[in-house]
């Protein structure tokens, strides 16, 4: 049987986890840490498929792992999923920044006090400033910027969830919040405190008439925190949104496009 099959009827069954099924487990997950496979991937024709078996390897990694402690110069952990280990010299992560095993760092990622969970990818370049965490399954693109807070949202469960991805050279701004699967797409900039979630209405105002996203920031789009009038029973109050004010414009440099936007727009990051 293929891995994927193995994985899978394990799952599904609830069959009794025999050494040959763990060693089936530990390599998919060696295999994620490592960045050989990925539990999400972008599609030729753009749209992203989630690997659900990779998702359910995870959950039954958590099953036949036991707590034990954890050692660092920087600290002593007591959980199932050791630190990631080998990390190779192209790679920095600044203490107490943590990637737990089974996530993967691309080359040139800059990992300062932040956290990346199991099954999620960061990308070339990408930095992942400090306090801000890439929960488990996150799709984290080339050259992204998570700025200082940042949260983004884990989706272990149900395994054909797809999780949250931010793709390439997109700039997340301070606190900014992403969850529930939400995709930010290509070179989009979120300001400082917006907060997205499957239910989050994004809208675009920069026309006479107003166009309603859910689940997902279009490319290059520049995203502020905003809030709409709603009636409810007791009266009319202001529940929150997100406004895309304004495009990035496309350059072959990205930080001076990027700059140019902030500018343009005044976005607080």
């Amino acid at each position: 049987m293929l891995r994927k099959e193995i994985i899978e009827s394990t799952f599904r069954n609830e069959r009794i986890l025999d050494e040959s099924v763990k060693d089936v487990i530990k390599s998919v997950i060696e295999d994620l840490d490592t960045g050989k496979i990925r539990v999400a991937e972008k599609r030729s024709d753009g749209e992203w498929i989630v690997h659900a078996w990779m998702k359910e390897a995870i959950l039954l990694f958590f099953k036949i792992s036991s707590n034990t402690y954890i050692e660092t110069q920087a600290s002593v952990y007591h959980d199932k999923i050791p630190t990631k280990r080998n990390i190779p010299q192209n790679i920095r992560v600044v203490p107490p920044g943590v990637a737990r095993y089974g996530s993967f760092l691309s080359a040139g990622v800059i990992l300062m006090p932040g956290y990346v969970n199991i099954g999620a990818f960061v990308g070339e370049g990408t930095m992942v400033d400090t306090w801000a965490t890439v929960g488990s399954c996150a799709q984290i693109g080339k050259g992204v910027h998570l700025s200082g807070g940042v949260g983004i949202g884990g989706v272990l469960e149900p395994a054909s969830a797809m999780p949250v991805i931010i793709e390439d050279h997109a700039f997340i701004g301070s606190r900014a919040v992403v969850v529930e699967g939400v995709r930010v797409e290509e070179g989009a900039v979120l300001g400082a405190n917006v907060v997205l979630t499957a239910s989050t209405q994004i809208i675009d105002v920069t026309q006479a008439q107003e166009v309603v996203y859910k689940g997902y920031v279009p490319p290059r789009s520049v995203v502020i925190p905003g809030t709409r009038t709603k009636q409810f029973k007791a009266g009319e109050y202001q529940v929150p949104c997100a406004l895309i004010i304004g495009q990035r414009q496309a350059s072959t440099d990205l930080k001076v496009s990027l700059n140019q936007a902030l500018r343009d727009y005044a976005v607080s990051v």
